[in-house]
Order: C-alpha cells, then structure tokens, then sequence
C-alpha cells in the first residue's frame, strides 16, 4: 500500500506524458489514488526518494503503468505513464 499525501507535478514530466505516451494527468491520478499494485523498481538518486511502478487501471479500464518517486513525506511525483506491456498487465491481474 503506497500513501500519497499529495501529487506533485513537473511541466517536463506532464508534457512527455501527454505527447509521447497519451496519457492525461488525470489518468495517472486516478491510478495513484485508485488500487493499483506498486513495486519499487530503483534505488532513488536522493536517499529515501526511490522510484516506484504503480500498476492501475482508470475508470473507463485503461491498464496504465505509472512511475514515480515517492518522497519522505508521501509527496508522489510522476516521471512517466504509459500503457502497461503484456508482462506487467499479467502481473497487475495476478491476486
């Protein structure tokens, strides 16, 4: 279970998430504030900020994968969001 006190997002980020992938901020909160199963997938650059794969599907039953950084304080920022694979979408339906 991932605490998010709040979502915190980066102009860089929102754009390369919107253009490359085709996934809307709203999207990816509805994930990180939806059921999703999360991983930590790296070791982050600042201690205690590691990156997390958050595994969600959005109300109208999109399967995203969102990667973040989780901070000390529960703050979660989106680095990327995208369509899940075949791997993780196995994965993510796994009880």
């Amino acid at each position: 279970m991932m605490k998010i006190n709040e979502i915190i997002w980066k102009e860089n980020f929102v754009e390369k998430i919107k253009n490359k992938h085709h996934v809307t901020v709203f999207e990816v909160e509805e994930v990180l504030y939806g059921r999703k199963k999360v991983y930590r997938v790296a070791k982050g650059d600042v201690a205690g900020e590691n990156v997390y794969l958050a595994l969600g599907k959005t109300s109208a039953g999109r399967h995203l994968s969102v990667f973040c950084i989780v901070k000390r304080n529960h703050s979660v920022l989106p680095i990327s969001a995208r369509d899940m694979d075949n791997k993780e979408r196995r994965r993510y339906e796994r009880k």
